[in-house]
Formats: structure tokens, C-alpha cells, sequence
């Protein structure tokens, strides 16, 4: 039996070759602007903030792109704002109507900010309204983990902001971004049986722990946050690797399942300790290291773990009788 997000995560490479063979240029022309703002708003929620996570972490750890992360009300109530200041706001929503990113859309017209929308829905109000509109072309997309609007949201990121960036290496990260759908292909391919008995094996645990540092920490908050406790429909917690000696060690204990992200960047000597500690103590450990998976630029771990993430979480649902793309009270509860 497959499910819709089973579709759905076949369509990445293709979704995301369709977005820039038709959005390449619009996002080229927004790097110019982003490149000379001294403020770039990143705002979303969900999956979507945790793709602002991962590319503003991966611009802090190499260049001085000014970027900040907020959600959608924090940004709306943000005190700060000055009206004309040199910024961009960068909004990213599935549905184009995510009641709190979409204030901030508003928030930020009001104060004559000049507004970008990536979303999957070409007839959604932030792809009307923004200045700069993105459509990423994923088709729509109904399982709640988010696969393809994901992928796209965070290649469109990656290219607008790096493109904008003072990195010395940006072109080869630009360079590599092309070759990511051919990489997503075979991933799904060669990674769907390993997870499937990692998630068989694991089935019946009620709680995880999702650590990465660095770029790593968008996607271990994505895992834990709309994919285990969405999808799954189990308890996860999402950690900045430096932060398991707070509060998690006490409750590593043998055979809590503790989920390691690993880039093997500067940062992951944390994550490496973490790690380290985890097992030495018996606590069930489960890595994702990057280089078992794709020989690629370390900042782009994110689309190549989110793979077999995404089999884990898929299976892991599948083998406690739930639909990974069915959702219980998302859509019934409107803030």
C-alpha cells in the first residue's frame, strides 16, 4: 500500500527542476536587491521556518549576510521595525495562506519593506501581495510532512541568499544546488530499505530526541516538530547538539532514542561529543552522517538527509497504522 506523501516524495527532483527552470530568473533579480539591504527577514512556520534555519545557518557559519529568523507573529509584533528601512522580508508558506506569516507579509507592506513570498500555491495571497512573488511548482501537495514544497522552499533559499552572499565559495554551492535533484533521485532509490527496518525496529517507542548543530538544526527541528509528532504521530523534541548536556543528559537513559544529524562541519564536534556521550551511557543512538549518503558541499546536508528521514518517518507511521500524510487537528484549528 502506498500513501499520498509516498507520491509526493517521488516528485521532489522534478518539482524542483520545474521551479527553476521557471524561477531562476525572478531569483536572480531578488539577489540583487537582497545583496544591498541591511536586513534580510526570513518568516514561516513549520516546515517552512525550518528552511529558514538551515539557510540562515548556513550563511552565519561563512559569510556576513545580515539574516534573521522569525515566525510569522513575532515578526508582526516585532517593536522594531522602522517604516522605509533598507530590508527585505522573505516570507515561505505551503498554502501562500498561513494566517501568521501572512501578517508578517502585511506587517511588513505597512512599513514599506520590500516583500518577497516563495509558496506552492500560485492563486494564494502572498503570492498576490508580496512584491517579488515565488511559485514554487510542486503541484499541491496534501500529506502534512511537507516533502516537496520543502525541497523547493530551501533550493529557492539557498539560491536567492547565496547568490546575494560575500562567500568566496558561493558558485560551487550554486554549482552543486543543480545537481541536487539528481541526488534526491537515487536517494530514494538506495535509502527506503534501511529505513524501513530502522523504523520497524523502533515502532513502538513514544519519544524521540532530534540533535544537529549548525546547518543541521532546521532539519533536526523539521524531523522532530512536523514530521515525527505530524506525521508519525509520535513525541519528538528538536536540540541544538551543544544543548544535550542541558536537561536531555539527565534523560538519556538506556534505550531512549536519541537521533544525531552530522555534517561533519566545525560545528559537529559538538554533535560528535553529544554523540559519543549518548552511547557511552546506553541511551539508543540512530546517526544520519552525511557522507554515508552523498559526497556533496557540507552546507547542503539538509536536502540530502532529509531522504532518508523522510523513509524513517514514513514507515515509522506505516508500521503504527497511520496515514504519515493524515493529520488530526491541523486545518480544523485557525488562529
Amino acid at each position: 500500500m502506498y500513501y499520498k506523501m509516498y507520491y509526493e516524495m517521488m516528485e521532489q527532483p522534478d518539482a524542483i527542476r520545474r521551479t527553476f527552470d521557471s524561477e531562476l530568473e525572478n531569483m536572480e533579480k531578488i539577489s540583487e536587491i537582497a545583496e544591498s539591504c541591511d536586513c534580510i527577514y526570513l518568516v514561516g512556520c513549520g516546515s517552512s521556518i525550518s528552511t529558514c534555519y538551515s539557510v540562515r545557518d548556513a550563511l552565519r557559519s561563512v559569510s556576513s549576510l545580515p539574516v534573521t529568523v522569525f515566525t510569522g507573529y513575532e515578526f508582526a509584533y516585532n517593536k522594531k521595525l522602522i517604516e522605509d528601512e533598507n530590508s527585505i522580508v522573505i516570507v515561505t508558506s505551503q498554502s501562500g495562506e498561513t494566517a501568521d506569516t501572512l501578517a508578517a507579509l502585511r506587517k511588513a507592506k505597512e512599513y514599506n519593506i520590500k516583500t518577497v513570498s516563495i509558496s506552492n500555491e500560485p492563486e494564494s495571497s502572498m503570492i498576490r501581495e508580496a512584491d517579488y512573488p515565488i511559485v514554487t511548482l510542486g503541484d499541491t501537495e496534501t500529506a502534512i510532512l511537507g516533502t516537496k514544497t520543502y525541497i523547493t522552499q530551501l533550493a529557492c533559499l539557498y539560491q536567492i541568499l547565496f547568490k546575494a552572499s560575500d562567500y568566496e565559495e558561493k558558485d560551487e554551492i550554486l554549482n552543486q544546488l543543480t545537481q541536487i535533484p539528481d541526488i534526491i533521485g537515487n536517494l530514494l532509490k538506495t535509502t527506503e530499505e534501511d529505513n524501513k527496518k530502522l523504523a520497524k525496529d523502533l515502532k513502538d517507542e513514544e519519544i524521540f530526541y532530534c540533535l544537529g548543530s549548525g546547518v543541521n538544526f532546521g532539519l533536526a527541528y523539521k524531523l522532530a516538530m512536523t514530521m515525527l509528532m505530524e506525521g508519525a504521530i509520535k513525541h519528538a523534541c528538536p536540540l541544538y547538539s551543544a544543548e544535550y548536556r542541558h536537561g536531555l543528559i539527565e534523560r538519556a537513559e538506556d534505550d531512549v532514542p536519541l537521533i544525531f544529524l552530522d555534517a561533519d562541519q566545525e560545528s559537529d564536534e559538538i554533535t560528535k561529543r553529544a554523540y559519543d556521550n549518548a552511547n557511552e551511557i546506553k541511551a539508543r543512538t540512530i546517526l544520519f552522517k552525511l557522507s554515508d549518503y552523498a559526497d556533496v558541499y557540507k552546507l547542503l546536508a539538509p536536502f540530502v538527509l532529509v531522504i532518508p528521514l523522510e523513509w524513517f518517518v514514513y514507515y515509522l507511521a506505516h508500521f503504527n497504522g497511520e496515514d504519515p500524510g493524515s493529520t488530526r487537528h491541523i486545518g480544523k484549528v485557525r488562529y
